[in-house]
């Protein structure tokens, strides 16, 4: 059976009155629903609480936030759990799976999700009105986190953050009060909000923009081992060179010998070219010769598709597994980064991780209309570090994503908070912000969450007054 620290809970006839007010459900360990319910897709740690609120609505989320403020616990959220940062350990874990409505409304352009909603069902109730949203590779992903963390999306150096097409905000601040927040009724917290992830309160929904995009030119081009460093080379050159409408990241992955893998990249360490266009099919494959120029391909699935099969550009797993993330966002991609990078973690190195190179710029570089807290739009390049658990020890595992970020630190201009997987140091959270950003949003914390309620997260602890 499972169990929990003694402290951070409550007493028994509080929780049961909680239980009463809840009309989802209300879980201690041992529960027989509670295991499954607190399990996400993350599995290299699991929420521990004490008491866990499988929420169905916005009135469910009041009552949880209510109930911890009352009784000094800290409150954690999960939808789908992949990207699960600091773990609860005792106090109130709520779970925000149940609600999954989603509304799209084709005249406006926009879609109302709650805050269970994965990208998927989105993707699917705009296709038919020529619409999508902007998503990221992994449709199984939840789309508030996503949003709420920045969001880099398939088609994000032609419209820029996910963050940047949000609209409208309802959301349960640590009073216990359901806010619904836009830029007219409180500028501050929007601001806060679309950048600051959930450090401010519990987002029950969302409107976001649509973009009128029905179908892409894209997929992969796979290179084997022995093109690796030639394909780093061409993949940096080109990139100065593509218009905003395409968007790009390079993989270098060593996949499994599984069944699951197609076998011609079973146990190949493979570079993993991916592409985006939103322009006509001819032009795509006129822009994408440079690469194909490189040499033979293991595989190539670049092809016109309907924006509802672009999962398959990335075509990231679906399984849960246990899993270590770090980033760094570089103003530029040296032209020697990657081959240090590649000595590092490469196809000889004793210890490797995945490594993905995403092209920014474009519509990231520049501020949205409506300013938020996503920072450092300064940045050209993201490089991402997945290490998968069990491959080798976790201090292994660390040690080796921290030699890639010592290396790259010459160009590093700070981090990305949507793709910092596990407990991360207070310094690497700061250095997902600019400096003046990450002062606002203290003090907007310390405005909004005094108590640091919402702690169980990369963390903004409240400003302390002088």
């Amino acid at each position: 059976m499972n169990t929990t620290p003694a402290t951070l809970t409550a007493p028994q006839d509080a929780i049961d009155a909680l239980a009463g007010r809840v009309r989802g459900s209300v879980l201690r360990p041992g529960d027989e629903e509670f295991d499954t319910e607190r399990a996400g897709f993350q599995t290299a740690a699991t929420h521990r609480p004490s008491i866990l609120v499988g929420a169905a609505d916005a009135a469910d989320v009041r009552a949880a936030v209510e109930f911890a403020r009352d009784h000094g616990l800290p409150v954690a959220v999960q939808a789908t759990g992949h990207g699960l940062s600091v773990t609860a350990e005792g106090g109130v874990l709520i779970s925000t799976r149940r609600m999954t409505g989603v509304s799209i409304d084709p005249e406006t352009r926009t879609a109302w999700v709650e805050a269970g909603v994965r990208w998927d069902q989105v993707i699917a109730e705009a296709a038919p009105h020529g619409l999508a949203p902007l998503n990221g590779s992994a449709p199984h992903v939840g789309a508030v986190a996503y949003t709420l963390g920045g969001g880099i999306s398939l088609l994000a150096r032609e419209f820029g953050y996910a963050s940047d097409h949000v609209r409208a905000i309802d959301v349960v601040t640590a009073d216990g009060v359901l806010r619904h927040v836009t830029p007219d009724s409180d500028a501050d917290l929007f601001w806060a909000l679309r950048g600051g992830q959930n450090n401010f309160g519990v987002v029950t929904g969302l409107r976001i923009d649509l973009v009128p995009v029905a179908r892409v030119y894209g997929g992969g081009l796979y290179f084997g081992t022995d093109q690796v460093t030639d394909v780093l080379q061409a993949w940096r050159e080109w990139t100065a060179t593509v218009p905003e409408e395409l968007s790009s990241s390079v993989a270098l992955i060593r996949f499994p010998d599984l069944p699951r893998v197609p076998e011609l990249l079973r146990g190949r360490y493979v570079a993993h070219v991916r592409i985006a266009y939103t322009g006509d099919e001819a032009t795509g494959e006129r822009l994408v010769e440079p690469l194909r120029a490189v040499g033979p391909r293991l595989m190539d699935t670049l092809a016109e598709m309907p924006y509802t099969e672009s999962w398959s550009i990335y075509n990231d797993p679906t399984f849960p597994h246990p899993y270590l993330g770090t980033n760094a966002l570089l103003r530029e991609l040296d032209a020697t980064a990657m081959p240090t990078v590649l000595d590092l973690v490469g196809p000889t190195a004793p210890v490797g991780c995945i490594v993905q190179v995403n092209h920014l710029g474009g519509a990231l570089s520049r501020e949205p209309e409506v300013a938020s807290a996503v920072g450092h739009r300064d940045a050209t390049y993201l490089v991402r570090l997945i290490s998968i658990l069990g491959t080798a020890d976790e201090d292994t595992l660390l040690s080796t994503q921290q030699g890639v970020l010592d290396a790259l630190a010459p160009w590093t201009v700070g981090r990305s908070l949507n793709f910092l997987f596990g407990a991360k140091d207070a310094d690497q959270v700061r250095a997902a912000y600019d400096p003046a950003d990450y002062q606002r949003l203290a003090e907007l914390k310390a405005e909004y969450d005094a108590a640091n309620t919402f702690r169980l997260n990369h963390n903004i602890p409240p400003a302390i007054a002088d």
